[in-house]
């Protein structure tokens, strides 16, 4: 499968993610079974959501596109 998703943890550690399910991959990954949402607060208010908290780290999720996406070759 390709790179869907990278995670990168409080400490700086990266995780890559192949899966269209990221938040289930990490849980398989850290071998738990909850995690909870993380949210980082807007400055123009209100909230978005960017991760999610899994045991005692921290996971910021991010997710690729491929640099050729969309583009076709004559």
């Amino acid at each position: 499968m390709a790179l869907t998703h990278i995670a990168m943890d409080q400490y700086g550690q990266t995780i890559p993610l192949s899966s269209h399910f990221p938040r289930k991959e990490l849980l398989e990954h850290q071998g738990m079974k909850h995690a909870s949402k993380m949210y980082v607060d807007l400055k123009t208010g209100g909230s978005h959501h960017i991760g999610w908290v899994i045991g005692d780290r921290w996971f910021r999720v991010w997710k690729t596109t491929p640099i050729n996406s969309g583009v076709t070759r004559p």
